[in-house]
């Protein structure tokens, strides 16, 4: 669980003597991103492109807020780089994404969740899931108004109203696979395969499932989008796990190497069935771990028919990214994914960030070893000793070590 910056704390900093440790204080630069947003906005009226950018939310299930993020007066392509993973990912820093965020208007519309067709209709679920930004237009009920929390653990949202009315004044330009396939009434998790198939990426295809845009016709539900993306992510994983388990197997001990956003990630692969194992270390004194004195080691693991332990967001997006990389390159393989957290990821931005690094990770050339025992001991190498022994353990007990292994 999250733990928050005391209040008394963010009192006596004021936003600018940094008591906190982080290197920038997050409320402020939301706070200031809100108002730049805000600023922009005449009345009630909000104009601009979306991205584009639309979020079907969890509370009160099944009447669910559909949020619409526009940022006031940005059109065109200009409007794309608000909300942008595959373009965000290794170019854009975490105080640019947070900025970004908040100067997103965000129009809220409640919608009942099995009345996708709704949205539809006035073209929200389309603009949705378009290639290039839509113009679009808001008409609030009250102007938006900046929030400000003392929670430095929230994810970046920009000032939210709840809408009159919302129009697609814009042209959607939809992926040619999607337009086939949105009046196909097959099971969404097909659906979501074929799209896949055919290079649909993967963020326009979690948008078509959570906005009801895939499924058998008649059946077909609006979904969190929370829910939405771990859904996708075990669909697709679990359609190339199929495949992967009957691939002969790699012939190399694999490590590879990436890092975004004050996360590092090393990825494992060794000769084996596809066994996943997932390792979490998260650094004391960063927002999420205030009150820990040394490292937080979270463990988890998928077997080979792509069961888990522990449901975990995080890990299904690291999983997908390594199943993907098997199925591609012809191989199965055993794989461990470490990830670091350190105090300089102080902001939740999602898990795309974690599916993208683990991805890029895996297109660059490995280091090779003649041992388990050895590759996990090079990925760990950075961390303190107990830390280091800790993982080593978990990861390579000593009834799967060789005699050579102590011997070395």
């Amino acid at each position: 669980m999250m733990n928050k910056v005391p209040p008394h704390l963010c009192v006596r900093c004021k936003g600018y003597r940094k008591l906190c440790g982080l290197p920038v204080c997050p409320i402020m630069e939301r706070f200031r991103a809100n108002i730049k947003a805000i600023m922009s906005v005449r009345g009630k009226e909000v104009k601009g492109a979306t991205p584009p950018s639309v979020i079907v939310g969890e509370a009160h299930y099944p009447n669910v807020p559909v949020i619409f993020n526009v940022p006031p007066n940005v059109r065109g392509d200009a409007a794309k780089g608000f909300d942008d993973p595959l373009g965000w990912w290794g170019r854009v820093g975490l105080d640019e994404i947070i900025r970004r965020r908040a100067q997103q208007v965000a129009s809220i519309v409640k919608v009942r969740v099995t009345d996708p067709f709704k949205l539809y209709d006035n073209e929200v679920s389309v603009a949705a899931v378009s290639l290039k930004p839509v113009e679009s237009e808001a008409v609030l009920r009250k102007p938006p108004k900046p929030r400000l929390t003392f929670s430095a653990g929230l994810d970046p949202v920009g000032p939210a109203a709840e809408a009159e009315e919302v129009r697609v004044v814009g042209n959607a330009r939809l992926p040619r696979p999607l337009e086939k396939l949105m009046w196909d009434d097959l099971p969404a998790s097909e659906g979501a395969v074929e799209l896949y198939r055919k290079d649909v990426d993967m963020y326009t295809i979690i948008r078509a499932f959570s906005l009801g845009l895939l499924g058998r016709v008649r059946r077909r539900k609006l979904v969190p989008t929370r829910w939405a993306i771990t859904a996708v992510d075990r669909t697709l994983t679990n359609y190339m796990l199929r495949r992967v388990r009957t691939l002969p197997e790699i012939s190399d001990i694999e490590l590879y190497e990436g890092e975004y956003l004050g996360n590092k990630f090393k990825v494992i692969l060794y000769p084996g069935r596809p066994l996943i194992e997932w390792v979490e270390v998260w650094y004391p004194l960063t927002v999420f771990t205030q009150t820990a004195l040394r490292p937080l080691i979270i463990y988890n693991r998928a077997t080979p028919l792509g069961r888990t332990e522990t449901l975990d967001g995080g890990f299904d997006a690291a999983k997908f990214a390594v199943i993907e990389h098997l199925s591609k390159r012809g191989r199965k393989a055993a794989a461990i994914v470490i990830r670091e957290v350190t105090p300089q990821y102080y902001a939740s931005v999602g898990n795309w960030h974690i599916r993208e690094t683990v991805r890029n990770a895996l297109t660059r050339p490995p280091r090779k070893y003649s041992t388990l025992l050895d590759a996990v001991k090079d990925a760990v190498a950075g961390m303190d000793p107990l830390t280091r022994k800790e993982v080593i353990e978990l990861l390579v007990p000593v009834k799967y070590r060789k005699l050579d292994d102590f011997l070395r």
